[in-house]
């Protein structure tokens, strides 16, 4: 594991202009050796005839938007207007029309004036997130607009607008230029295609426009490209990103929050493990200027060198209760709605499709990996898509969850239910395959199901349910029923994971989300028998990991099952529970997913609360109570990953 938040020494380029002296000591203090090219020069257009024309049009009441796309543009517009018109007159004139501000940094300057936008549009801030903001307000038809332009004008912002019916003004009020001296800039375009730098930092769009005019002047645009392949690139938001593409290359990291010290902290966090594997990638002949994760291979012999470096990754010795060098975490639904990457690709597939599309589910996976700094992976799927091919009907719908269409709530409906084939759920399978090749050979990959009375659950309710009447009320009436679904869903379940371990999953987890419901005595009758069969019949020597919620009084019951791991939720204390089920079994938890939302220094006094009632005995794995939910801030996970690495190593 290496040192949080460092760069370890790489060599970070960085083409920040206006805060250059600012971005070299936050990569000095993250332990980066800087290279610091300025790439712009702002030319302020004071004395505008277009910001002069803009302002009399205002004053007049010539438009019904004013579109302000940037702070310093903001206040740029305004000193040039106010160059020959009263403040004042220039504020009320504002007042009186629609005031859009793209993102914060024109919000703040509309502040100074003690105007109000009328709409603030949402993160990311892109042009296409002014476009949708405005085309959901009202419509654009016959609207008289103007645009607060900074540096280049967007002309696909621009016709966009013209095309939704406005009459647009497009506004300048300052333009970029290449600096003055472009000899570091020169310099740093030659080390990248020479692959002599490691990480190139980006915080505006038109910084790589600049690099690239510099570069073309130089001869070396097919050079930079090239050398761009062998370095890791950090974008500070979407609009830079955007930029990236353009020009035929791709972020390799992008923040959630577009700021210079969030992009750092987060490159000197990420870019190491990053740049290694864009290197392998590129090494194994893949095109990394627009690569995914799932296409890379780690080496050759690859197989060779997983099972040599898996056993003995943090992870897997903590599943054995071997001593580690610090406590390994994961976090349950860790590639899930809370994380960017998720959302956008659920922008554009069903939750059901991005399931089934195995190299979406394996890049899903792996970018959690990459982001969070965790030491396992789990693949994208879900406990559901068991029984899809048991005939019962599965469908998810936006707001309700999970539907079952033929609820199975009687001996005959269990009796229909078809044989299970592995080669129905070979999606689930080719993605942990895919992902597998592309995972760090030291970093775990977990495969999971549901457990049989959480799936059955499920059929027999039809959907989520706060009683299990239906459920129980099948176990009691039709005892005879009960056993026979349990033991279907116990033999697919089994097949199911051991098909998971044959594509690469180094060791699996049984989410029984619903037991916590039943009594003991109940879980002694109706559920035991068929854990432990369910145990015994999965591959030999691959940790199992045995969790539920609600389950503080079925511990001891769930340990007789032979699971390797007990996951603990964050209603039991994890020191006296440890102790009650005995320390001969490793435990996973246990952090209530709520605490998520608290400031960073309460959940890392959360965090080290836990790992000291873990006491630093062998067999500890830190994981949530339960999934981290939606909203959850990704800065906040972050602090809780690096908080547990960093307590129990003693750094």
């Amino acid at each position: 594991m290496t040192s949080n938040f460092r760069f370890n020494g790489l060599r970070v380029t960085a083409f920040e202009s206006r805060r250059a002296k600012e971005i070299e000591k936050l990569i000095l203090y993250h332990g980066g050796v800087p290279r610091i090219a300025p790439s712009m020069r702002e030319v302020p257009l004071s004395k505008s005839s277009d910001a002069l024309k803009f302002a009399k049009k205002l004053i007049d009441g010539k438009f019904d938007i004013v579109i302000l796309m940037t702070g310093v543009g903001t206040r740029a517009l305004t000193e040039a207007v106010t160059s020959k018109h009263p403040r004042d007159e220039f504020i009320e004139a504002l007042k009186k029309t629609t005031v859009v501000a793209r993102g914060p940094k024109p919000v703040a300057a509309l502040r100074e004036m003690d105007v109000t936008p009328d709409i603030t549009v949402p993160e990311p801030n892109t042009w296409r997130d002014v476009l949708n903001t405005l085309d959901g307000e009202f419509e654009l038809k016959g609207k008289r607009v103007a645009v607060q332009e900074y540096g280049i004008s967007n002309d696909e912002f621009l016709e966009a607008l013209r095309n939704g019916g406005a009459k647009v003004t497009p506004v300048p009020v300052y333009r970029w230029d290449l600096p003055e001296d472009t000899t570091p800039l020169r310099e740093a375009i030659k080390a990248i295609t020479e692959k002599k730098e490691d990480i190139s930092l980006f915080t505006s769009s038109q910084q790589i426009y600049n690099l690239f005019k510099v570069a073309d002047d130089e001869g070396l645009t097919d050079g930079l490209r090239e050398g761009f392949r062998n370095v890791a690139i950090g974008s500070i938001g979407p609009t830079t990103t955007e930029a990236l593409t353009r020009f035929g290359l791709s972020a390799d990291y992008e923040p959630d929050s577009p700021k210079m010290g969030n992009l750092i902290r987060e490159m000197a966090r990420t870019g190491g493990e990053l740049l290694r594997k864009k290197r392998i990638a590129y090494k194994n002949g893949v095109d990394t200027s627009k690569w995914h994760r799932v296409e890379m291979v780690w080496e050759k012999d690859f197989e060779k060198l997983r099972k040599e470096t898996i056993k003995n990754s943090v992870f897997m010795k903590a599943c054995r209760r071997e001593k580690t060098d610090y406590t390994p975490v994961w976090l349950m639904r860790q590639a899930g709605r809370f994380m960017r990457e998720y959302r956008e690709l659920r922008a554009r597939v069903s939750f059901l499709e991005l399931c089934k599309t195995p190299e979406l589910a394996a890049e899903v996976t792996l970018s959690a990996v990459d982001r969070l700094g965790v030491d396992a992976a789990i693949i994208f799927s879900d406990i559901l898509v068991i029984l899809e091919p048991l005939g019962v009907g599965l469908e998810f719908s936006k707001g309700d969850g999970p539907k079952i269409l033929k609820p199975v709530r009687s001996g005959k409906a269990v009796d229909g239910l078809l044989d299970f084939d592995t080669e129905s759920l070979g999606f689930v399978y080719e993605a942990i395959s895919t992902t597998r090749r592309a995972l760090d050979p030291e970093k775990a990959l977990i495969g999971f199901a549901g457990a049989p009375f959480t799936i059955a659950s499920y059929a027999i309710e039809g959907g989520g349910s706060r009683n299990y009447e239906n459920t129980k009320g099948l176990m009691y009436k039709d005892a005879g029923a009960w056993h026979t679904l349990m033991e279907k869903l116990t033999a697919a379940t089994a097949a199911h994971l051991n098909a998971q371990i044959k594509a690469g999953a180094d060791a699996v987890q049984l989410f029984d989300s619903w037991v916590g419901c039943l009594s003991k005595d109940d879980y002694k009758d109706f559920v035991l028998p068929h854990m432990k069969k369910l145990i015994r019949s999965i591959t030999k020597n691959v940790p199992v990991i045995h969790f539920g919620t609600g389950t503080g009084a079925l511990l001891e019951l769930m340990k007789e099952s032979g699971s390797s791991v007990i996951g603990f939720d964050w209603r039991v204390d994890l020191g006296e529970t440890w102790k009650r089920v005995g320390y001969d079994s490793a435990v996973q938890g246990n952090l209530d997913p709520v605490v998520l939302f608290a400031p960073p220094a309460e959940i890392r006094k959360r965090a080290k609360i836990i790992l000291d009632k873990a006491g630093g005995r062998p067999g500890h794995i830190f994981n949530l109570g339960h999934g981290i939910l939606p909203r959850t801030p990704v800065d906040n996970v972050l602090a809780l990953v690096d908080a547990v690495h960093e307590y129990s190593s003693g750094k």
